[in-house]
């Protein structure tokens, strides 16, 4: 895992020092190593910090040339399959003087040109310069698990793995993008290519982009998509799905646990990080180290015994980290290392078993796209009660029940998103799930902004793969393609790669993905009363049979009980010193009134107060 940053202008790009100070603020991607280069016309830079985990001889050493020095890329991630794309390209020509895993994707592109990005599994973000053609090239992996911010502007491209790089530079600008502010207050990120930052974005999950440095052009195209959903009338026998899961999993933890580090799994306790940990126990021997934090005395938040019973079934050497609620302190830090606002509060026990695990390990294993894949989260049967609900209670009367709650009941309160959900017509329903702020909210909250009636995020979500056959493949995609990829992605990237540790998923085998979304049929991902059918069933034979598999828990903590303490003191120390250009300071008094009294709104109030450190430390202004 690596920190990439470069520039390219037909009129030249800055000198070296200066090039260097902003890699460097990369470092803690990579504090093995430090790379940089630039063309001999002066108009192409790239540069490199390394974290060594295959090959950790200088060969590795980025930035990496062709044989022919036509050739020049940056890469951070793992190409799992550069075992087998190496003996494949040998087959064609190709020779290697290296163990690594970033010469195959020189030799790769030497073969393929662009189409190397088809062959590829594995977790990426790479960019390219092919002096022949006069071009960059680059690509972001198929579920985004990698990071990759750039800005084109006034005959410039210049990208880079987080975007605190590219603000090292004093003539960036640090003004609100309005449209992903908004897109913020609706879900809690910024979506697909959004940048909280006017005049950045964000290169989306499967695209490839080209930019021809003399013509100042920049290109972008999609390489892969999920695939069509299977007809659910003909679909594959159960046991022969089984299998195929089975096999699937087993080939991508076989394929993740390739490294020249010490490996860990991080075990949460919930079905996906403990059929990894059954994996590796099965290809990984008795070198197996899993790891879990806990919340003593927070009941469903405590992972620890669960976590210590499936560690014992599997004899992995088994490390627990107790965390508690002091950890306050960590959130103006987490601020700026995310560069972006992002909502999620179980950023910060992420961020605690990374640092644990980084003590024992440099890659780690973890369970994150489960969920998405096979239907995991409580929303998926909802979804299919609400498909019931509709067949039975006339559209008028939903409507009516919908209006009467939508005004009666004010945001926050206990089964009001509930109820709208069901009241409401499907695009709108699917639209309503998982959102901090609706329009109106919004409108209040941040009155002075252009944006503040636009619906511009719910309506991504009202119309995406609404071509699908049937709702749940079609929550289940747009969970895929949004709150996976820039929530949870996010999240496990920037907690685990401000301790210099590299997370895989072998859940996001692109191979996994596919057999999912096209070959899994609704039957056996979820129905109105049990989810993530298919997983489940291959845990019935391999997990301790005193596990609860109905259980769902991933790292999270206990922000509720914790707002009662030190955190519900920063929360409003912060907030009542918000910028008044931006929020409305009765509308957030009244939030912080309504938590109080027994309301919902710590998640709400978490998200706006991320928003405000964040501003505050990269001083972002409306214009």
């Amino acid at each position: 895992m690596c920190g990439i940053l470069g520039f390219a202008s037909a009129g030249g790009v800055a000198d070296d020092l200066a090039i260097a100070r902003q890699r460097d603020t990369l470092r803690h991607r990579g504090p093995d190593d430090e790379g940089l280069w630039r063309s001999s016309d002066n108009r192409i830079s790239f540069s490199h910090r390394r974290l060594s985990i295959v090959d950790l001889s200088c060969g590795g050493h980025q930035p990496m040339a062709s044989p022919d020095g036509a050739v020049h890329v940056v890469f951070n991630g793992e190409l799992y399959n550069y075992l087998d794309l190496r003996d494949e390209l040998r087959g064609l020509g190709a020779t290697f003087s290296t163990a690594s895993d970033t010469e195959v994707l020189l030799a790769a592109y030497a073969a393929w040109g662009e189409r190397c990005v088809e062959h590829f599994n594995g977790m990426y973000a790479f960019v390219l310069h092919d002096a022949k053609r006069g071009i960059l090239f680059g690509a972001r992996d198929r579920a985004g698990e990698k990071p990759f911010f750039y800005r084109h502007q006034g005959g410039r491209f210049a990208f880079a793995s987080e975007l605190k790089a590219l603000l090292a530079d004093s003539a960036a600008g640090r003004h609100l993008d309005l449209e992903a502010f908004n897109s913020y207050l609706a879900y809690g990120y910024a979506g697909f290519d959004q940048c909280m930052l006017k005049g950045f974005r964000k290169l989306p999950a499967a695209h490839s982009f080209t930019y021809r440095v003399q013509e100042d052009e920049f290109r972008i195209r999609r390489y892969w998509e999920l695939p069509e959903p299977p007809d659910q009338r003909h679909a594959p026998d159960t046991e022969s799905l089984l299998e195929e899961l089975e096999g699937l999993l087993q080939d991508s933890v076989r394929r993740q646990l390739i490294a020249d580090v010490p490996v860990g799994i991080l075990l949460s306790g919930g079905i996906d990080s403990s059929l990894i940990t059954a994996m590796a126990a099965r290809v990984g021997g008795s070198s197996v180290h899993t790891f879990t934090i806990s919340f003593p005395g927070h009941g469903s938040y405590d992972e620890g015994p669960i976590a210590k019973l499936v560690a014992a079934h599997f004899g992995t050497t088994h490390t627990e980290l107790v965390a508690d609620a002091a950890s306050v302190d960590l959130l103006p830090i987490l601020a700026r290392q995310f560069d972006e606002p992002m909502a999620d509060s179980s950023m910060i026990p992420t961020y605690l078993v990374s640092k644990l695990v980084r003590r024992h390990a440099t890659v780690a294993l973890g369970g994150d796209g489960g969920d998405e894949l096979f239907a995991g989260y409580h929303h998926y049967s909802w979804i299919k009660q609400q498909e019931r609900t509709r067949s039975v209670v006339p559209r008028p009367v939903r409507r009516a029940i919908g209006a009467v709650t939508e005004k009666a009941l004010p945001v926050g309160f206990k089964g009001r998103n509930r109820i709208l959900g069901y009241t409401a017509d499907l695009d709108e329903s699917l639209a309503r799930w998982g959102i901090f702020f609706d329009r109106e909210a919004r409108a209040r909250l941040a009155p002075s902004l252009a944006f503040a009636t636009s619906d511009a995020p719910e309506r991504w979500k009202r119309t995406a793969f609404r071509e699908r056959a049937t709702t749940l493949q079609r929550a289940t995609a747009e969970d895929f393609a949004s709150y996976m990829t820039d929530d949870i992605l996010v999240k496990v990237d920037r907690a685990s790669m401000l301790n210099s540790l590299e997370v895989r998923a072998p859940w996001l085998d692109y191979r996994l993905i596919e057999f999912a979304f096209g070959r899994v049929p609704d039957r056996l991902r979820a129905s109105s009363s049990a989810r993530k059918i298919l997983p489940r069933r291959l845990a019935a034979r391999l997990l301790p049979k005193s596990v609860d598999l109905r259980r769902k828990q991933g790292f999270s903590i206990p922000l509720d009980a914790w707002f009662s303490g030190p955190w519900g003191e920063l929360m409003e120390d912060t907030l009542r010193g918000a910028d008044p250009a931006i929020f409305d300071q009765r509308e957030i008094d009244g939030l912080l009134r309504a938590q109080r009294s027994g309301r919902a709104h710590s998640n709400r109030l978490f998200a706006l107060t991320i928003f405000e450190l964040w501003r505050r430390e990269y001083g972002v202004t409306l214009e």
